[in-house]
């Protein structure tokens, strides 16, 4: 069964499809997803969390992300890349994450990158942010794509600076995430609203 374009809640909104199934996904939507995020540690919890929800569902990581703040001390780069091998064991204990040690290495491992980068990691994404005139809005959920030439670049980028878990479709997940896209439905009621 297909995904629906949009999804009305109690509140008499219509959503994006995906939005409605559950609490969380609600309050994501509602007030985070597709809203300009600036900030170096803001922008590197959102790429770290994006890398943790590979293969998994984004409920997941957002049921657990106050877990995974506390675990990866607010997602301050300077202090996850400081994180050894007793870091590493301690993660690899919390149930409170997911417990994937690629995931877990390529975290501090990033931390420790985004520190020798060039300039600021928040810079240095939305560098790769399309104009939103020539982005468009999509009508339905079908017409959201999975990557995008920006976020193509973007995955190119960070990998030669020697990221890992930063793929296209996660470089244009977090462009979604962080309002470097919008990707609202032209139906939704955030569509409408700054």
């Amino acid at each position: 069964m297909a995904e629906p374009t949009t999804a009305p809640t109690g509140d008499g909104r219509v959503r994006c499809g995906w939005a409605g199934s559950a609490p969380e996904y609600v309050a994501y939507h509602d007030d985070e997803w597709g809203r300009p995020l600036r900030g170096v540690t803001a922008l590197f919890e959102r790429l770290s969390l994006e890398g943790f929800q590979s293969g998994l569902s984004w409920l997941v990581i957002l049921r657990k992300r106050p877990a995974f703040r506390a675990a990866f001390a607010g997602f301050d780069p300077a202090a996850v890349a400081a994180f050894g091998d007793a870091d590493v064991q301690r993660l690899l204990a919390d149930a409170g994450i997911v417990r994937n040690r690629a995931k877990i290495a390529a975290t501090i491992s990033n931390a420790r990158h985004v520190l020798e980068l060039d300039r600021p990691l928040d810079e240095l994404l939305w560098s790769f942010a399309p104009d939103p005139a020539a982005h468009g809005r999509p009508a339905t959920l079908a017409e959201v794509p999975a990557t995008s030439p920006e976020s193509v670049a973007m995955a190119r980028a960070l990998k030669r600076a020697g990221l890992r878990f930063v793929g296209p479709t996660t470089c244009y997940a977090l462009m979604q995430a962080t309002g470097m896209v919008d990707d609202h439905v032209a139906e939704c009621w955030r569509a409408a609203t700054p």
